[in-house]
């Protein structure tokens, strides 16, 4: 088996935007190929928003921006509804959640009544309005993008919003070679706006089928399952995965492999593919004296390959 063409087209596409981080680009895709939502973490000015665009616009999906801010309400991300007297009625006017993507930028400067409003959005691919439910677009993402907590005016993501990322990546200060690439290349807005759609929702529907056919053998579930069983025991974490976010490792493994070429997930892929998914999940004990990046990666080194 070898690299889906259409892959390989879309991440050719991706890194002529964003330079210098194809490890990165290929965990985002990685991700989205396996039907999660993504986080991408980092300081102000290395590229989150513009891989963001690229990635919506390389999907070839209907997309929508929101700029999260503190006045933000839940009102502006699902809607409201409108009393039109030409009707003599309340129209329900939709938010721009209703989007095959979703690109909630600075997340973490809503407060967290705001924040709040996508939970429901993400996990259950609907929203519930005024006491009507009404369904979102198929496929759904939400592609968001978070500063650091120590800067002014955020509010950290409660614990139960983080669960719904299916993976948290950080881009990164660019290595010297690519920097200089970016400053002498075209403007990073306007490359952008000229990309192509290299998929469409059937294509994408495809491949994610394909990435869920993907076999994972038993000795390597052995392998997710000792290293679930570190992170409850008690020495790396204050609290351990849960099984959705085991259940989260074992998508994203899939769509790893797939990228490689592969239709088996190997042990390696677990051991790459889990700091992406499972350390936002986690906090490490008082005593770890690391983050909860390194702390997983800790975690990996102490425990055996089958």
């Amino acid at each position: 088996m070898s690299t889906d063409p259409k892959i390989q087209q879309l991440l050719n596409q991706l890194n002529t935007v964003i330079v210098g981080k194809q490890a990165q680009v290929a965990d985002c895709v990685a991700c989205l190929l396996a039907g999660g939502h993504l986080l991408i973490e980092d300081v102000p000015g290395v590229g989150k928003t513009t891989l963001a665009h690229a990635l919506s616009r390389s999907f070839g999906l209907q997309f929508s921006r929101v700029q999260f801010t503190a006045d933000l309400m839940p009102s502006d991300l699902v809607g409201v509804s409108i009393y039109e007297r030409g009707r003599e009625g309340f129209v329900f006017h939709p938010g721009p959640v209703f989007a095959q993507v979703l690109l909630a930028d600075e997340i973490n400067r809503a407060s967290p009544k705001t924040q709040s409003a996508l939970l429901e959005a993400m996990e259950e691919k609907q929203v519930t309005v005024e006491g009507s439910t009404r369904a979102l677009p198929n496929p759904f993402f939400v592609i968001a993008t978070q500063n650091p907590h120590d800067q002014l005016g955020t509010y950290a993501l409660p614990e139960s919003q983080l669960d719904r990322f299916h993976m948290r990546l950080s881009l990164g200060y660019p290595d010297r070679a690519a920097e200089r690439e970016l400053l002498r290349g075209a403007d990073r807005r306007d490359m952008v706006d000229a990309l192509q759609p290299v998929l469409g929702p059937a294509e994408l529907a495809r491949l994610q089928q394909a990435v869920a056919a993907v076999h994972t053998a038993e000795p390597v579930l052995d392998y997710l399952q000792d290293l679930v069983n570190a992170t409850r025991s008690g020495r790396w974490f204050a609290q351990g995965l849960s099984p959705r976010a085991a259940l989260a490792v074992v998508r994203a493994a899939k769509a790893q492999a797939y990228l490689q070429g592969r239709d088996y997930v190997a042990p390696d892929d677990i051991a790459a593919i889990l700091p992406q998914t499972a350390a936002h999940r986690l906090v490490p004990v008082s005593d770890a004296g690391r983050g909860s990046v390194e702390q997983v990666r800790a975690m990996l080194e102490a425990t055996p390959l089958p």
